[in-house]
């Protein structure tokens, strides 16, 4: 018992840390934090690089601006949700409700990617050469790390875990 629950607190811990470390760029402003968000390169990597402060400058001002950007149409989207989740299912335009919905999470998810895409070209643009190779390696450290932990939870399967099938 205390090893499944000791195992699944590391497994959530690495998990959380590899979800940190996947993502690319950053999505600052507005939100009570300068650097937040998985929008492109993990605030971690970023912090490895020694950034100078112009850089830092220009990232959180990329930050910020696809946060702008992106939060009107992500408040319709919420708002959407809302309205589809306060509607009854036996309604008659419950179906359609639904529909319109998964339409507009798909365009969000679109949008969503196609953003944090231009985002990393912006954010890309701004490194040196040395930090764009220095980043590479970190990227090729993580992959190798996140690769030798796929081994383990495949040796080492955690009984009610899901994911050891």
């Amino acid at each position: 018992m205390r090893k499944t629950v000791l195992s699944k607190t590391v497994l959530s811990m690495i998990a959380a840390a590899a979800i940190g470390a996947s993502s690319l760029a950053i999505a600052a402003g507005g939100m009570g934090h300068e650097w937040q968000g998985h929008h492109g390169m993990a605030m971690h990597e970023l912090d490895k690089l020694n950034l100078t402060d112009a850089q830092r400058d220009q990232i959180k001002q990329i930050a910020k601006q696809n946060f702008e950007q992106l939060k009107p149409q992500m408040d319709a989207l919420r708002q959407q949700r809302q309205t589809f989740e306060s509607t009854d299912p036996t309604a008659s335009g419950y179906q359609t409700a639904a529909n319109n919905l998964a339409q507009a999470e798909a365009d969000a998810a679109r949008a969503r990617v196609l953003q944090r895409a231009a985002v990393r070209a912006q954010i890309y643009n701004i490194l040196t050469p040395a930090q764009r190779t220095q980043l590479a390696s970190l990227r090729a450290q993580q992959e190798a790390r996140r690769q030798q932990w796929e081994q383990f939870k495949a040796q080492h399967p955690v009984s009610g875990d899901s994911s050891a099938q």
